[in-house]
């Protein structure tokens, strides 16, 4: 009976131990964001237009692509307490905690004031619900050769912004927001 006892417990503890093995990790991306939240800009004016603006979540940010027609020249990207309007100054209302004023030196209309990019919803110009960072995107205007969007994110974030060449002999700006410090 002694003999039975041990190889009972023996197996309910190598049973137990099976138990409480901890199972397999699933790691975060190590996501090593080295951007900040100050303003960003770059000097410049071109001919290009504005013609879409699109939005993509990756592992470690939300990103915001502005596609011009040609080379994209000078852009201004900062943190700011509300959105203005181009042209007007009225304020444009987003969803967020924090809200990030992006500043495209180039119109979203042509030389014959044609409008090259017009969204279908100027409060919602892509679907971001869901998203980790960004709340809303909406258009603050085009005026006097530039063109503004408002971001609504979730807090101030740090960020980055970098130009892109293509497709064709268009270009892009690109505005990542991480999702954490």
């Amino acid at each position: 009976m002694r003999k039975f006892q041990v190889w009972l417990f023996a197996l309910l503890a190598a049973a137990g131990l099976g138990l409480v093995t901890p199972g397999v990790a699933s790691a975060a991306p190590y996501c090593g964001t080295v951007w900040g939240s100050l303003a960003r800009s770059s000097p410049g004016l071109t001919q290009a237009q504005v013609v879409n603006i699109r939005t993509g979540e990756q592992a470690c940010f939300d990103r915001l692509v502005v596609d011009v027609n040609g080379t994209m020249a000078g852009y201004s990207v900062r943190y700011v307490p509300q959105v203005l309007q181009d042209g007007s100054g009225m304020p444009v209302d987003l969803r967020g905690n924090a809200y990030l004023q992006i500043t495209i030196n180039a119109p979203a209309y042509d030389s014959s004031g044609n409008s090259t990019y017009k969204p279908a919803d100027k409060n919602e110009l892509t679907n971001v619900s869901g998203y980790k960072t960004f709340r809303q995107v909406a258009f603050a205007g085009s005026f006097e050769g530039y063109t503004s969007l408002g971001l609504g994110v979730r807090a101030r974030l740090p960020f980055r912004i970098f130009t892109l060449a293509g497709p064709g002999s268009g270009s892009r700006l690109v505005v990542d927001v991480a999702h954490m410090w």
